[in-house]
Parts: structure tokens; sequence; C-alpha cells
């Protein structure tokens, strides 16, 4: 069976899960025809993720998040603001999609959360049917418990999530523990899709304290803190531009360019993982049985209900700045669930593929049903 992704491309969660799955699917003798990749430019692909993506990659235009600078946090009115101005370019892009989708012919669209692609399947139509994945369509599971007393936020990120999801298939969940499935949505968990090289390291614990911020004005909070705790040795990974690999603005705190496995190999040793709640970074953590301080964007609904879930699944604790105090004194209380955590995301390869046979299992069945109703009605 021929695949194809179309990927909202702003940051590395929703790639990282592509580049998963396409090993998946190689390893089961299907096949990866190209992945679109949507970005706020729509110019360029990153490079870790053609490093790794063994197959052509496409480049669109697609509305992403937009952040104030001065208070840090998750601008809702300038987001909605930025996706109304680009509206030409967006239809461009839904032009690019439909026809890079009738040039390869794919069986089955897999959507990694673009906003894009959904529409373009309410839109167009194509024969393949679309499969959606990310964690956000577990905020859609009536079992899921959302942080209180954020009904807007609620309604505006699960109106978006449905928005990716138009006419799909199936929405699948990507989840840190299993959920009952929500068939009434097609909304069905699996567990999360993690690159394979961190099921091939065996953790050890070294005295540094690993830190991840997906916005680096974030770090003044950081600063502010190991001014007074200059004894603690910190290493953050940051998406500021530098000119070198590592800016060492003192002894012991050292800011690192986002390198894939360059991190990797330092959460494998960290005493434990500070990150702005990101799915794959706590999923990771999970596995190697590190513990996890999670600090939402401020006003980012999705990361606050990945914080309050990833608290519930036992990765850590949460907080609201970048004060490190609370999880120093957490760590030697952890409980290391990453035995049980590591058993569920065992079972990925064989869920995800069996929520997809069963697409074309239905299909093969209505076609049955209506052939069956046809010859009923010639034979009377």
């Amino acid at each position: 069976m021929k695949y194809l992704f179309i990927i909202q491309g702003e940051g590395r969660g929703h790639l990282t899960q592509a580049i998963a799955l396409s090993e998946i699917l190689s390893k089961n003798n299907h096949q990866v025809v190209g992945a679109l990749v949507g970005s706020a430019d729509g110019k360029n692909v990153p490079s870790f993720f053609t490093e790794k993506f063994q197959f052509p990659s496409f480049s669109f235009a697609s509305p992403c998040l937009v952040y104030c600078k001065k208070t840090k946090s998750l601008d809702v009115r300038k987001t909605l603001t930025s996706s109304i101005l680009k509206l030409k370019t967006y239809i461009s892009s839904l032009r690019k999609i439909n026809t890079t989708i009738n040039q390869l012919n794919p069986d089955v669209i897999i959507n990694f959360y673009d906003v894009l692609g959904g529409i373009h399947q309410f839109l167009f139509r194509p024969q393949a049917p679309m499969v959606c994945i990310a964690h956000q369509y577990l905020l859609l599971n009536p079992d899921f418990q959302h942080p209180k007393k954020h009904w807007l936020d609620k309604f505006l990120v699960n109106t978006n999530t449905h928005i990716t999801a138009l006419g799909a298939a199936k929405k699948l969940a990507l989840s840190f523990t299993p959920f009952n499935n929500y068939e009434q949505q097609a909304i069905y968990t699996i567990p999360p899709l993690l690159r394979t090289e961190i099921t091939q390291i065996s953790p050890t614990t070294e005295n540094y304290i690993l830190v991840y911020m997906t916005q680096h004005t974030l770090a003044d909070e950081l600063i502010k803190w190991h001014a007074k705790n200059p004894k603690v040795m910190v290493h953050c990974f940051w998406d500021k531009p530098q000119n070198t690999e590592v800016f060492k603005y003192s002894r012991n705190l050292h800011f690192h360019r986002i390198n894939g496995p360059k991190f990797l190999e330092m959460m494998q040793n960290c005493k434990g993982l500070v990150t702005t709640a990101g799915f794959e970074s706590v999923c990771e953590a999970m596995y190697l049985g590190k513990p996890t301080m999670m600090i939402p964007v401020p006003k980012h609904y999705e990361q606050a209900c990945n914080a309050l879930d990833a608290k519930r699944a036992g990765a850590g604790i949460t907080g609201n700045r970048f004060d490190l105090a609370a999880f120093l004194n957490y760590i030697p209380q952890h409980q290391d669930i990453s035995s049980d955590f590591q058993a569920w995301h065992s079972r990925s390869s064989f869920l995800f593929l069996r929520e997809i046979e069963s697409i074309f299992e239905n299909n093969n069945q209505i076609s049955v049903d209506i052939l069956g109703a046809s010859m009923a009605g010639i034979n009377s």
C-alpha cells in the first residue's frame, strides 16, 4: 500500500512522528511515496527531517502559531489575523497539495495535524482515505481531563483539531498511556511514535539538568534562577540562532543549538529533564525513566494539556516558570515508570497497522453489502 504524509512542520514533534511512522511502514512492506511539509514561509523543509526521511518531500505554506515578543506567550489574536491575511497563499497551497496527491496517487493519506490537510480532504475529496495522527486528538476524547476554567481555550484548540480532521476516516490519538477509544468520533488511541534511536540507548545518570525550550525568549527566566544557583550544572537546548554550537553563558549554564542526536545523547545521561511541555520530549524522557518538569508556554493550551496529562501518567511535575528548585527537590522522589511506558510503546506498530487495515476491511464490507442489496433487487 502507498502512503503520502501531510505534516504540520512548525517545531519538531509532528516531523519526528512522521519519521518514526515511515520506518514502521517500510519494515512492514508498505511504500511511503513522499511528504508534504507545511510551515510559516512554505519554503524550506528542516534539514533534520530530510536527513532522516528517506523519501521525497515537498514544502508548502500553512497556518502556524504566533507568539508575543514581550510576554513570550501564545498570541491567539495575531495567530488568527495572520491566517486571514495569508488566505491567498493558503489557497495556492491547497492547489499544490492536490496536484501532488494526483501525481503520487497514494492509497492512504496520513495527516500529522495540518489544517490545510483537513481542508483539502473536505474540499477536494481525493479517493484515498485520510487518517489523522496527533496527540491533540486525545483532547477530543470525553475521558480526557482538561485544565479547569479554560473553556474558550478548549473551544479554540478543539475547533482547530476538528478542522485538521475534516473528512478523515480515522483519528489516531497518540497517548502517554492506554485510553478507551471514542468510536462515535472515530478516535482510536495508539502509543507515541518515537524515533528508533530512543530504543537503542541505555540511560545513565550524571550530575546535570537538561532543559529544552521551544521559545528561546523564555531563557531569561532560566538565567535569573541560575544566577542564584550557580553550582547547578544546566545544559539548555533552544531555538535561538547562534554562531557557535555551544554558547557558554557561565561556567555551569550552557546553551546548545538544537541538534537531535546530541540532545538524545545528553538526555541519556542527564539527572532530569525540564521542558516546555512538548509531547515528544516528555515521551522520550518517560521511555528512559528520566524525571521531568513540564513548563507550558504561557497561554499555550495544548501544552497545558500535555503537562497535566503527563503528570497523571507519572512523568513528573509541572511548573509555571523556569525555577528549578522544586524539580531538584522532586528528583529523589521520582518513581521510574519506564517499564510500563516501554511496554505500551512496543505496541505502536501493531495498533497502527491494525487501525489502517480495518479501514479497508470496512470499505470492502460496505461494497459487499451494496452488491448484495443490488443483487437482491435484481432477483426480486
